[in-house]
């Protein structure tokens, strides 16, 4: 049976990724590719890279196609388009990098230690508002939810 980060360390053999410091001085430059953010839309709401646009991992396929209610022109039109895949640790990204490989995108990468990593890059944040999030505020909305309940029994 696979684990969840078996899933991610064998699409990591198949997947470029790029580090939110290297990356952040592209964007501070102006040079910005397709920021895509497969977080929950209630993530997105809270926390996230200015401009970048927020595609649901559970519906990314459909809305790399035509046709599809999901369907976002700027996938299903830019396979060949730049585009860097963004979530709250860089685990899910990679996932959705790799399925977006599969699906004919040939500039696909995933931002390494997702947002968080963005975060501690202190890098420029916004909420659903626009207001600018910084870096100590941004630690309290990114930090973990787990409950007890969801640890791994002794």
């Amino acid at each position: 049976m696979k684990t969840y980060d078996t899933l991610v360390a064998e699409a990591l053999v198949r997947i470029k990724e790029v580090l939110p410091w290297d990356f952040g001085k592209r964007y501070q430059s102006g040079d910005i590719p397709l920021l895509l953010d497969i977080r929950e839309p209630s993530e997105f709401a809270l926390l996230r890279i200015p401009g970048s646009v927020n595609v649901p991992r559970g519906v990314l396929e459909q809305s790399c196609e035509w046709d599809y209610d999901e369907t976002v022109p700027a996938l299903a039109g830019g396979r060949e388009r730049e585009i860097v895949v963004i979530c709250r640790s860089g685990k899910r990204s990679v996932l959705a990098a790799d399925v977006m490989q599969q699906m004919g995108f040939t500039h696909v990468v995933s931002l390494k230690l997702g947002i968080r990593g963005w975060n501690d890059a202190e890098l420029p944040m916004e909420n659903a508002a626009g207001d600018t999030i910084d870096a100590d505020a941004g630690d309290e909305l990114l930090a973990s939810k787990l409950m007890p309940e969801q640890r791994k029994p002794k």
